[in-house]
């Protein structure tokens, strides 16, 4: 980009400055791998350094410059002779006003605010006195002195682009694929989704992830998932962590989830992929007892699907963390041979189900009232109008394209079988419903570019965020799940489809359903007896004091209202959101009803030979009923139905409290 293209950018740029310091670094220091939060300048005042920025070295003296667009990495290693000082100046800056193209040599691939440069100016003591008065204007901090801050940065550009002409300087475009790359190397532990990361790198989500995959096979959260993975089979090949620290240090807070990813992707459980390993290991260590090789087992490689659900750990800016020492930095490395050494495949979609506009599903029901949208049909259009949280919404009459997140079990149960849904756990009660659905990945991080390759004429979603995403592509419909009982859901559901009327046969029927097992269970003396449900393994166990916790509570508490234990049931009657307490298994048996209903999960503790839990008189006397985490996991209308006949199925089977 020439001086004068350049500068036709600058003069219409709206700029604010965000930040300018002095850091004194000590002979030797390091500063590890810092992520700019803005476009940025560093200028050396003192000392010598080798600097990487997106991997490019320089090496720096005094009044070398160097500039990086938002997103750039930046390594200082400061020299061992002497202190390394140098100014930081943030800022941020984007066109107020268009360039004619007919004006520019030719059209550039990106503004000046994100190319990366670095150079010594001829005349470094001009530039230094520009920065100077506007380090002490800065430190002023007031709104007149802000405006002349503002003033002073132009003239600090135009002797640095007259410096940088004259030089004859070659600056560099960033490549947003490679910084992606380094800062999941870096912060694979911490949040991370790709919005994140397409406004870390100032591109938009669309892009960052098409050139991507384009350059790596893989999208942003393949590659986050795939290095997770990595390091949690580092882990369980060479620690002694338990899942749940594992789960935690890569990433995922939710261990059942990250067990589940784990096999989905590796083929095998943790705990079993662990003890592969060691075996393996210990046959290597006895090659005359054991012949097997030691890469004679592999994996099953799963479809990378876009699963990054439960992963949040707190997080935030990446700060500048800063050692002392003179060795090299070789995690990004060692993680890229990683991830080339890691189990996966691009899976294709599977063919597209039409989507069909009318029926019921007949033994399915749900749950309250009220509804978040209501429609009204415009029949010459063959058009609906629903009104939703977001507006109104214009949808068509008799949707054959539809995609929906989450909420797939309600709209199942209302007879409709969408071309694509969000991932569904293997143990769903509607699984089989789903059967040759296309999958879009996690619910609440969908594939944008697979929905547009499915031509929807229909989105429904459960989030926000969700809505941003995907509400460009068809018309979408945001239901907020989590602020509507079963019933109220449900009828915002149907009121899309116009099946007002199957929704409320639906509810009839859980309702007649639900008397009925109650009555049930009240005849064989179980509806007045108490219930715990709990989750977890030998070392601490989660128990459940919410009607919205999931894991069987609806079911029990909310529909077929038994009671749990005194000191649960005061928790769940004033306690309207998901809430749980965690435990010692030393305290669990005063919180342990008549009966209880433990989630379970594959590689979850065997909890057998444990004298506490066999001490608890319902475990004692053979009144447990293991429940699969994956059935459970869901509230819609369908898998409602099926919880309540599974629980009173499992209560009139269990032996009598004595």
């Amino acid at each position: 980009m020439q001086l004068n293209e350049q500068m036709q950018y600058w003069n219409r740029a709206a700029v604010k400055i965000l930040d300018i310091r002095r850091i004194v670094m000590e002979a030797g220091e390091i500063l590890d791998t810092y992520v700019l939060p803005a476009n940025g300048y560093i200028y050396i005042i003192r000392g010598a350094a080798q600097l990487k920025m997106d991997g490019k070295a320089y090496e720096a003296q005094r009044f070398y410059i160097l500039h990086g667009g938002k997103g750039s990495s930046i390594n200082i290693l400061a020299s061992e002779n002497e202190k390394f000082e140098y100014v930081l100046l943030f800022y941020r800056a984007f066109l107020a006003f268009p360039i004619h193209r007919k004006t520019l040599r030719q059209a550039p691939q990106v503004a000046p605010y994100s190319l990366q440069y670095g150079f010594t100016p001829s005349d470094p003591l001009a530039l230094l006195r520009h920065l100077g008065e506007l380090e002490k204007v800065w430190d002023q901090a007031g709104s007149l002195e802000l405006l002349q801050v503002k003033s002073l940065f132009y003239q600090f550009i135009h002797e640095l682009m007259f410096q940088l002409a004259e030089q004859e300087v070659s600056t560099v475009l960033p490549d947003p694929v490679q910084q992606t790359l380094r800062y999941i190397q870096n912060h694979y532990r911490e949040q991370v989704t790709l919005d994140f990361l397409a406004e870390q790198f100032n591109y938009s989500s669309r892009h960052l992830s098409m050139q991507f995959k384009r350059k790596t096979g893989y999208s942003p959260i393949d590659y986050l998932i795939q290095t997770r993975l990595a390091e949690a089979r580092n882990l369980l090949a060479r620690s002694d962590a338990t899942l749940r620290e594992i789960a935690a240090e890569v990433g995922y807070s939710d261990v059942y989830y990250f067990s589940r990813i784990f096999k989905k992707h590796v083929g095998l459980s943790p705990t079993l992929y662990q003890q592969r390993v060691r075996d393996q290991s210990l046959a290597e260590d006895r090659p005359l007892q054991i012949s097997e090789s030691s890469i004679g087992w592999r994996w099953k490689r799963g479809y990378i699907d876009y699963e990054n659900h439960y992963q949040y750990k707190d997080g935030g800016s990446t700060p500048m963390k800063r050692r002392k020492t003179s060795s090299s930095m070789i995690m990004v490395a060692l993680l890229s041979i990683t991830m080339l050494l890691a189990a996966c495949s691009s899976g294709s979609a599977t063919t597209p189900v039409a989507g069909e506009g009318t029926g019921a599903s007949s033994n399915n029901s749900s749950t309250t009232v009220s509804s978040d949208t209501g429609s009204q049909t415009n029949k010459d259009n063959e058009t609906r109008t629903v009104s939703t949280v977001k507006g109104d919404v214009v949808v068509p009459a008799n949707p054959k394209r539809v995609v929906v997140l989450y909420l797939q079990g309600d709209v199942v149960a209302l007879g409709i079988k969408p071309i694509a849904t969000s991932d569904v756990f293997d143990g769903a009660a509607y699984k089989n419903e789903l059967e040759g659905v296309n999958s879009l990945g996690t619910w609440f991080e969908p594939n944008p570019e697979a929905v547009i390759d499915l031509d929807p004429d229909l989105i429904i979603v459960p989030s926000e965020e969700t809505y941003t995403l995907l509400k460009d592509i068809a018309p979408t419909v945001y239901v907020p799940y989590e602020k509507l009982t079963t019933e109220e859901r449900l009828h915002s559901i149907a009121s899309i489809f116009g099946k007002e009327q199957e929704a409320d046969v639906l509810i009839d029927n859980l309702n007649s359903k639900v008397e009925e097992s109650k009555k049930t269970l009240a005849d064989a003396g179980i509806l007045d007896k108490t219930a715990s449900i709990v989750e977890g393994g030998l070392k601490e166990m989660v128990i459940v004091e919410s009607k919205q916790y999931g894991r069987g509570s609806q079911a029990i508490y909310e529909y077929l209202e038994m009671k749990a234990p005194e000191a649960v049931q005061k928790k769940i009657d004033v306690v309207s959101d998901a809430a749980g307490s965690t435990l010692s298994m030393e305290v669990l048996p005063e919180y342990m009803g008549d009966y209880v209903f433990r989630s379970v999960y594959e590689g979850a503790d065997n909890l057998n030979d444990n004298p506490i839990w066999n001490s608890i008189p319902a475990i004692k006397e053979g009144r447990l009923i293991e429940i699969d985490f994956d059935f459970f996991y869901y509230s819609d209308i369908y898998s409602i139905n099926k919880q309540i006949d599974f629980v009173v199925e499992h209560l009139l089977a269990a032996p009598k409290v004595k």
